[in-house]
């Protein structure tokens, strides 16, 4: 990039975030001017003047409501304060516009400071230690305006990114506001309050509400564990004078220590819904309130025999984090449910009826499939039922589901099957997605469920194919080449041929293995062991003293069955296994291609697709968050296997496009399904393996 083009982003920001602009610019120049670059506010004789506070209100300066947002109380809050004001606003700005967003950080400016002026207006004349303290103190900053700009551009987020970001900022919040209670806690805790209440209840913000899925329960929980580690380490190492009470650090190391080691050995199996953990939790926390439960009435008596001065000393050790604890525990148990995951991996398969081979294929058959659905038949994918007469296709890698292609169900069918896929493969621990999905599929995909388009199908009708015109140019001259070559083409099904056919198919096979320096690969990939599948065709190129210079193989795509006569039908052949001897007939592949759609044009079948390349996407395709996770994937991989090379080749062939996607929960799935598809193409290849033989191609410069 250009310094050229890094300047008009520049400029096109600001443009776009002027209201930003000129508040971050304000505080510096201000900053500057008064000394508090180097010196905190609060010593500056005239710093009561411009703070807001419940002294201020009292004595009428109203006036420093609108002063306050522009002064910093320390210098290293800009340090904090200047992201926030940045991230925040520049966000709410960008998204709505400035007028919006200057009506928003006035509003939760004005809502923070005088709700908790009026708080502490109606509490401090309890008594209340905390509340009498905070109603004798000052504050400044633009805190509370940012974080209110900062809450409804997380509104404006899709799901579930919307409540974890509510999370994040609500968990904040609530430690910052109940552990440390100063002001400006307070004051973000009430800003935030009606933020979120405001942005919840106006209509373009309103989402759908329901009871949280399985996946948010064990979100929320997970936060709320992190939470209660966060206020250990607090209770250990800051001291803090909050609502719940005073705490200097006198925490016992052990125990705090085996909280937060416990907390660190069961969060991931939180998220993943382990019943163990779960169990953990739940003992952790009634160990922890009962501890609070015992001592709470015995502090008297402490205080009594003389080894507290007060109650005060620790009540808030011993009341705060046994109210998160309950919290937690309410939680688990309302969400029971989502933790039934078992431990060990051999049990968690998807609970659905489990479908023999045989079983998948007649559903197959019944329901018909797309152009890879024949490809769930083969061995290392696990089948369930989808329905009565439906079934799904998936592989479990890296703690990922993936089902490949569509749900083999009847037309329409295709949402039900998806939302049932999602459910249980969540409620085994898994994270569910799908990996060449048809457009009618990415259609029908789960509500919050993206897409992302992973290749392109390549089809071509065979109704009234005829090999002429400039386009057929390279086919007509493989076929006449093939002619005067003796080179001829046969459509068999290899598992009856002769022995010495399937020799020379097995070692053209090996050669071209061997030259990757890896296995071959799997998954939508076929073997020669899948060319020998009964159903499956196979063509073949050989000469006139039998000797083999390719082959092709070609799988089934059933369309639905006769709904009278229950009469199954092949509508069509999709392309898999392309294997071509070294020293060969040259054009080998365009003309196996073009006489095997010949053949089975004349049979009278609809369309061939030459199968879409894997970890390929059309170059116009509008680019999505998955792009890079496949690029890289893609990149390490295409010295190897030449998916690209291979996408442009079967162009040859004057093919329509269909795209295949990846359907998947959110972004957050992305890393883990980059891996899992990686394993699922090269299962047992490590990542060593890869890495080196990408490097000893590229050095080498080995064409794909």
């Amino acid at each position: 990039m250009t310094e050229d083009d890094t300047g008009s982003r520049t400029v096109a920001v600001i443009r776009r975030t002027p209201f930003t602009t000129a508040l971050t610019l304000a505080l510096l120049v201000i900053a500057a001017a008064t000394g508090t670059l180097t010196a905190p506010a609060s010593q500056q004789p005239w710093f009561e003047r411009v703070a807001t506070g419940l002294p201020a209100f009292v004595e009428g300066r109203w006036w420093t409501v609108a002063t306050s947002p522009f002064f910093v109380d320390h210098p290293l809050v800009l340090l904090t304060l200047l992201p926030l004001v940045v991230g925040g606003i520049g966000w709410a700005e960008w998204r709505f516009g400035s007028l919006r967003t200057i009506g928003l950080f006035a509003a939760g400016h004005v809502v923070g400071v005088l709700g908790a002026a009026g708080i502490l207006a109606l509490v401090s004349p309890s008594g209340w230690p905390w509340a009498v303290r905070l109603s004798q103190s000052y504050d400044v900053g633009p805190s509370c305006g940012a974080l209110t700009a900062l809450v409804f551009a997380i509104a404006a987020l899709p799901s579930p990114w919307r409540l974890r970001a509510r999370i994040a900022v609500g968990v904040w919040t609530g430690i910052s506001v109940l552990y440390l209670g100063q002001l400006h806690d307070l004051e973000h805790a009430v800003s935030m309050a009606a933020a979120l209440a405001v942005s919840g209840w106006l209509p373009a913000f309103r989402r759908p509400a329901g009871r949280p899925s399985q996946r948010e329960w064990r979100l929320i929980a997970l936060s709320l564990l992190i939470a209660i580690g966060a206020i250990q380490v607090l209770d250990l190492m800051v001291p803090y004078d909050g609502p719940l009470g005073a705490n200097d650090p006198v925490s016992s190391f052990t125990d705090v220590a085996i909280d937060v080691v416990v907390i660190a050995l069961i969060a991931n199996g939180i998220r993943q819904g382990y019943r163990l953990a779960w169990i953990t939790a739940l003992v952790l926390g009634f160990f922890n309130i009962a501890t609070a439960v015992v001592v709470l009435p015995l502090l008297p008596l402490l205080v009594e025999a003389g080894v507290l001065d007060s109650p005060a000393e620790v009540v808030g050790l011993v009341l705060a984090p046994a109210v998160f604890w309950l919290g937690l525990v309410v939680l688990l148990v309302l969400a029971r449910g989502a933790f039934q995951v078992r431990l060990r991996k051999s049990h968690r398969r998807l609970d659905a009826e489990a479908l023999t081979r045989e079983q998948l294929v007649e559903r197959l058959k019944r329901c018909g499939g797309g152009t890879i659905s024949w490809m769930t038949t083969w061995d290392g994918n696990r089948r369930i039922a989808a329905g009565e007469t439906g079934a799904i296709a998936y592989q479990s890698h890296s703690g990922v589901a993936i089902m490949l292609g569509d749900p083999i169900v009847s037309a329409g069918g295709e949402g039900g099957a998806l939302a049932e896929f999602e459910r249980v493969a969540q409620h085994a621990g898994l994270v569910p997605c799908v990996f060449s999905a048809s457009a009618a599929a990415a259609e029908a995909r789960p509500a919050g469920w993206r897409s992302v388009i992973v290749a392109e199908d390549t089809i071509v009708d065979l109704s009234g194919l005829e090999f002429k015109g400039k386009a057929w140019g390279p086919v007509r001259t493989a076929m006449n080449r093939a002619s005067r070559e003796g080179v001829e083409f046969r459509m068999v099904r290899l598992a009856e041929e002769p022995w010495n056919v399937l020799a020379q198919v097995r070692a053209i096979s090996e050669q071209w293995t061997g030259d990757k320096g890896l296995p071959e690969m799997r998954f939508t990939l076929g073997t020669v062991d899948e060319a020998l599948d009964p159903e499956a065709l196979v063509g073949i190129a050989v000469d006139g003293q039998g000797d083999l210079h390719g082959v092709t193989s070609w799988l089934p795509v059933y369309g639905a069955a006769d709904p009278e006569s229950g009469e199954t039908r092949i509508v069509g052949w999709t392309l898999d296994l392309m294997r071509r001897r070294d020293g060969g007939f040259g054009p080998v592949m365009e003309f196996l291609i073009a006489a095997s759609a010949q053949h089975l044009s004349e049979q009278g079948y609809e369309f061939v697709s030459l199968s879409g390349a894997p970890l390929v996407r059309p170059e116009d395709a509008e680019a999505g968050p998955v792009d890079q996770v496949l690029e890289q994937i893609g990149a390490l991989i295409e010295p190897l296997y030449g998916f690209k090379s291979l996408h442009r080749f079967k162009q040859k062939f004057n093919p329509r496009h269909e795209s295949l996607h990846l359907l998947y929960r959110d972004e957050g799935d992305l890393p883990r399904i980059g891996i899992a598809l990686t394993r699922a193409y090269l299962p047992d290849a490590s990542l060593r393996d890869l890495v080196a033989s990408a490097a000893s191609t590229a050095s080498a410069g080995a064409p794909a």
